[in-house]
């Protein structure tokens, strides 16, 4: 059985997944150009990073069982067209959470003590010690309002806890009391958490009726001085109406690993302004997050093939 890694993955994914595969059943390939990708017609599983699955890609690769995502999301893929044709798409949940989690941390504490403010001033010679002491914070005391409480929301809970703030989250479906007590989180209504958060940050899958959930109106209700920090979809925040935000002074800054248009060319507004730091995706790119992953798709591509329930489908409702 033919197994594609498309896209571009950590040095030794592949002999990684190759060895735990057995080869009496696998044959496991590599494509890591887009040209070689949109040519292939004969793969019957695909493990996906970087690279999307629309219908074309589903269709053209008519022996196709199996698209495997490497992360959380899935909005990559066309989970319709596939389930159509008896494709089977499954992710990674919770496996990049550490990794995720530790950077929208990262970004806050770097948005709230002005980081790049600082460097960008000092590569020009300026001794900035006491210019940004009164725009500076700390995550101390602050109120961090979570949209999204899933895996990475709940490790985003803890570990802005361990630097003093207290947590209130929202989310679609409502933990359990005793989860909400386990990670010491308030439900608020998505309005309300807006509203009396210090800082914001986003851990939810982008669709259709959450575009621009935190948009024009949204930001004109939060707190002077938030900071905004996006780590899961672009499109889930209105990129242009936070600029404007962060220019005027409503905003104190953002912290962004995904923007509504990627890549950014080097003149957006979004890279003018050091009250607003711009990483290109990177949430789950770490060198040792295979090693969680890898597992993963390892168990699911196995448990297919043997006609196994595999725990990780996303498009059980368009499967046919």
């Amino acid at each position: 059985m033919k197994v594609v890694l498309a896209g571009r993955y950590p040095a030794g994914t592949y002999d990684k997944i190759k060895k735990m595969l057995p080869r009496e059943t696998f044959d496991v390939i590599e494509v890591n150009t887009e040209e070689t990708y949109h040519s292939m017609t004969d793969a019957e599983i695909i493990i996906l990073r970087i690279f999307k699955a629309p219908r074309a890609v589903i269709e053209r690769n008519t022996n196709l069982k199996m698209i495997l995502r490497w992360g959380a999301g899935f909005d990559s893929v066309d989970i319709e067209a596939a389930g159509e044709h008896g494709v089977l798409v499954t992710n990674t949940p919770g496996a990049n959470a550490g990794a995720v989690s530790e950077l929208a941390i990262l970004l806050m504490l770097a948005v709230g003590r002005k980081l790049l403010c600082h460097e960008d001033s000092l590569r020009k010679g300026e001794w900035t010690k006491n210019t940004f002491l009164n725009s500076s914070f700390t995550l101390n005391n602050k109120t961090v309002g979570i949209i999204g409480a899933g895996n990475i929301g709940r490790q985003v809970a803890r570990k802005v806890q361990a630097f003093g703030a207290s947590t209130q989250y929202y989310d679609l479906y409502r933990l359990k009391p005793e989860m909400e007590r386990e990670y010491n989180l308030t439900y608020k209504p998505l309005k309300e958490l807006i509203k009396n958060s210090d800082i914001i940050t986003l851990h939810i899958p982008l669709t259709e009726e959450n575009h621009h959930i935190i948009g024009k109106t949204e930001i004109a209700m939060m707190k002077d001085g938030a900071i905004i920090i996006n780590t899961a979809r672009g499109g889930l925040v209105d990129d242009q109406a936070l600029v404007e935000a962060v220019n005027s002074g409503k905003l104190a800054g953002a912290g962004l690993d995904v923007v509504e248009n990627e890549p950014l060319p080097a003149n957006d507004p979004l890279l003018c302004n050091p009250n607003v730091i711009v990483t290109p995706h990177i949430g789950g790119g770490t060198a040792d997050i295979g090693d969680v992953i890898i597992p993963i798709l390892v168990k699911d591509i196995e448990d297919c093939v043997a006609g196994e329930k595999v725990i990780h489908i996303v498009n059980k409702k368009y499967l046919r």
